[in-house]
């Protein structure tokens, strides 16, 4: 067995280097070869990671550390996009890749020098069993709702930021490009209230908060359906705050459903997760096309209430897990 801490590590190392290789592409295949190559290794940083801070750390303590986590995953979301854009603006495209490449190649380092390894506890009842019922282990009922939900959850979230472009780009808004790529900012909002998602997790469970968070993302989808642009990014930041939330709650319950191969069970849920995003980018253009942005918004909210209904039926409390 490799290790946790390996894997993480020279994942982070091999998405600086298909960054940085991609500013040095000189056809459009080029960039999305290494965009690609990005893509297959970006995933299993993720799993890993989330599979990691399960084995360190247990109970409430795994509960606010998963909220710390997806709390950087925004601010560098952020981040990225920040540094690219302005990257790009003011030195070119290849700029843009060199930037966010050195930036990752400097959490790579970092990640070696002080990432320690993963702890020595046991995963659930033995690596024998799990072997002997590894289907078993990640078609539980509690996990297949967990897979469901990571589905919706950046379905809503693709959906709802790709095809708001178009609306806020359509009168009476009519916003330029450059504004347009602001709108990320309400990220900023996810990050100051993901960390409180830790809290809410200990006190109201898992489920509640995966409620709580759906509730958030409806009301900010229906708050973009006004007129005033402050009401649509005041919407938006509800939305994104939602899908961080509901974030940080699956990625600590699935350390607490997955009692066996975790790691696997993780990864079956970043696939579920990708795919999701990728449908929320195809699917809602039906709805755009047939009933404009109102459609679209509908189907958003229709994900929003099935992610928490999944929750809801699917997964069980934390207790009886143990």
């Amino acid at each position: 067995m490799v290790g946790k801490r390996r894997v993480i590590v020279t994942g982070a190392f091999l998405v600086s280097f298909a960054v940085l290789m991609a500013a040095t592409s000189r056809t459009l295949y080029q960039v999305i070869g290494w965009r690609f190559a990005q893509g297959l290794v970006t995933p299993g940083v993720f799993a890993v990671a989330v599979a990691y801070l399960h084995d360190r750390w247990d109970g409430a303590r795994a509960a606010t550390t998963a909220a710390a986590y997806v709390t950087g995953t925004v601010v560098g979301g952020f981040v990225g996009r920040l540094v690219a854009g302005q990257a790009a603006a003011h030195w070119g495209w290849r700029a843009s890749f060199v930037a966010v490449g050195a930036m990752s190649l400097a959490c790579a380092l970092i990640l070696v020098l002080t990432l320690p390894e993963e702890g020595l506890r046991a995963e659930g009842k033995g690596r024998s069993d799990a072997r002997k019922g590894r289907w078993s282990h990640l078609m539980t009922r509690a996990l297949l709702g967990t897979y469901a939900a990571g589905f919706c959850v950046l379905f809503a979230q693709v959906a709802m930021f790709t095809y708001v472009t178009f609306h806020l780009a359509a009168p009476p808004f009519v916003l330029s490009t450059a504004a347009l790529g602001w709108l990320f900012a309400v990220y900023l909002a996810g990050a100051v209230i993901t960390p409180i998602s830790g809290r809410w997790i200990n006190t109201h469970g898992y489920r509640a908060t995966l409620g709580i968070a759906m509730a958030l993302g409806v009301a900010g989808s229906l708050l973009t359906l006004g007129h005033l642009l402050l009401e649509v990014i005041a919407g938006l930041a509800l939305v994104s705050s939602g899908v961080f939330v509901a974030q940080a709650a699956i990625n600590g319950y699935i350390g607490v459903a997955a009692r066996a191969d975790r790691g696997l069970a993780v990864g079956m849920y970043a696939t579920c997760y990708y795919i999701g995003g990728s449908v929320g980018g195809a699917l809602p253009a039906l709805f755009w096309s047939t009933g404009g942005w109102r459609a679209s918004v509908a189907l958003v909210i229709a994900v929003q209430i099935a992610t928490a209904l999944f929750g809801w039926t699917f997964w069980r409390p934390a207790r009886a897990l143990a």
